[in-house]
């Protein structure tokens, strides 16, 4: 851990002292953390791929003494830091009063919020679309796949290294009879999260110029300005204008300000761990008690399917979701009790973009590049189709179906979360929107409970191979999916319309 943490703080500080060099970086918005991400990417590569042991090394490529098992076990120990990273960014964030961050309780929470969940079953019901009408257009002619063989869009891209984990034991079933499904689901969410780091850094750089979000990062893009971000940045010192960290709230003789706030945080990150155990507990009881989900009597790919329909799977939201809520208890609590201004919100949006640097270096860091020979077209024809959909839900339905005020940067968190996983979306968020002052990440958190049981990993992407694809011919769930699809956008797009043409009536 000690090491891991150092190896991380060299790489931001590395990150940093390249973008200032570098001026390309600062043209291209790539915050410092993004290139450390890059630069640790690249040197656990080399050494996982090096034979150089440490020096006095008494067995060579055994005993944890060799450059490759050092870089191996950094990698694995950082994959593990996204998720706890998260939870301290939602934490951090919902502690904030509702003035600092853009009204994230207001009256029209829960229309965004509807809306944000509506675009998540669009983005991934739409990955299984294209990855089913690839395989029946392009790939089954070409060779001989099984029908599920579409899906791995929605597990690599949409579910990521986890549910592609999962979904291997169902591709290698009897039922479905793909082999190779685990390992091109590796490599599908593998080259999702590089890929949507680096195109959603493009698409920023247009939407910057286009005016599809109020700032940046470093402040030199203004909406409504039409030449604004024509010129990088002379320099990541500010000239004259420096922003406050943070205010004192307490004495700081009974405790440093800084340390009151991380308190803070670091209660509501424990409060939502003890929840989600104590639901997790419940569920489990639950299912043993009426025999939901029936574990021991599934083996294989029926016990995916098993598992994916008891009730500790459809309650077992991630962390963040817990920790969300109990930071908004807490805060309320605080409120109630008359000791909210113990609560400071500059300090708090510091606390979270520094818990985010660290996630994007440790998220890019660790990720794991493979290379599948025996599928490599079929596989690129699936990942171009992958592309384009995503890219359109970006451009396209993103501004039909979100809310108008936060369209884009909403919009990158679920293209981070449509090729990766949620960390590659607040990758991107950090560009655009740094101190977290729109209402994307909160939105993005409040709909998960609203898919995350049913698709991108869920029930429905466990149980459409084992179930129907293999069952049936591939045009009828590629066209009932198409159609399903296409039914969702109409309805978000004329409910946005008719919320926005109401908000225009009132004013």
């Amino acid at each position: 851990m000690s090491v891991s943490l150092t190896m991380v703080a060299v790489l931001l500080l590395m990150g940093v002292v390249a973008r200032h060099f570098i001026k390309p970086l600062r043209w291209l918005f790539i915050p410092g953390s993004v290139v450390a991400g890059f630069i640790g990417l690249a040197v656990v590569q080399l050494l996982l791929h090096s034979n150089f042991n440490f020096p006095n090394s008494d067995l060579p490529h055994s005993g944890g003494n060799s450059f490759r098992d050092w870089a191996q076990h950094l990698a694995n120990d950082l994959s593990g830091w996204p998720g706890p990273l998260i939870a301290v960014v939602f934490a951090a964030m919902m502690l904030q009063s509702a003035e600092s961050s853009g009204g994230p309780m207001d009256r029209s929470t829960s229309s965004r919020v509807a809306r944000q969940g509506l675009m998540v079953w669009i983005i991934v019901l739409g990955e299984s679309f294209v990855g089913l009408l690839a395989t029946a257009l392009v790939i089954q002619p070409m060779m001989d796949v099984p029908n599920s063989f579409g899906m791995l869009i929605e597990a690599g891209f949409a579910g990521g290294h986890g549910t592609a984990g999962a979904m291997g034991v169902v591709f290698s079933s009897d039922a479905v009879g793909l082999d190779a499904g685990l390992d091109l689901g590796m490599l599908m969410a593998t080259c999702g999260l590089v890929y949507g780091v680096i195109s959603g850094i493009l698409w920023i750089n247009l939407g910057s110029r286009r005016g599809w979000f109020a700032s940046v990062t470093n402040g030199v893009h203004d909406e409504g300005s039409g030449d604004a971000g024509d010129e990088p940045p002379k320099s990541d010192v500010p000239a004259t204008k420096q922003k406050p960290i943070g205010y004192q709230v307490i004495a700081p003789e009974s405790i440093d300000p800084l340390l009151l706030q991380a308190m803070w945080v670091g209660l509501a990150v424990g409060l939502g761990m003890l929840a989600q155990l104590t639901v997790r507990s419940i569920a489990d009881g639950l299912d043993l008690r009426f025999g939901w989900g029936a574990y021991a009597e599934a083996e294989g790919a029926d016990a995916e399917l098993s598992q994916r329909m008891s009730l500790s799977t459809l309650l077992g939201f991630p962390l963040f979701i817990y920790t969300m809520l109990a930071a908004l208890g807490l805060r309320r609590t605080l409120t109630k009790v008359g000791l909210a201004s113990w609560l400071d919100n500059l300090t708090l949006q510091r606390l979270a973009a520094t818990a985010m640097e660290v996630l994007v270096v440790a998220a890019i860091t660790s990720l794991r590049i493979e290379t599948i020979v025996s599928y490599a077209s079929a596989f690129a024809v699936l990942f171009l189709f992958g592309a384009i959909w995503t890219a359109i839900c970006l451009i396209v339905v993103s501004r039909w179906v979100l809310p108008p005020e936060c369209w884009f940067p909403l919009g990158l968190i679920n293209y981070g979360m449509s090729t990766g996983t949620t960390a590659t979306g607040f990758v991107l968020l950090r560009v655009v929107d740094p101190d977290l002052k729109t209402t994307a990440a909160n939105d993005y958190a409040l709909a998960v409970p609203i898919s995350a049981p049913f698709i991108g990993g869920g029930i429905i992407t466990i149980a459409l191979p084992l179930l129907v694809l293999e069952r049936v011919s591939i045009w009828w769930p590629t066209l009932v999916t198409g159609a399903i699809v296409g039914g969702l956008i109409i309805v978000g797009a004329r409910w946005n319309r008719r919320l926005d043409q109401r908000e225009v009536g009132i004013r």
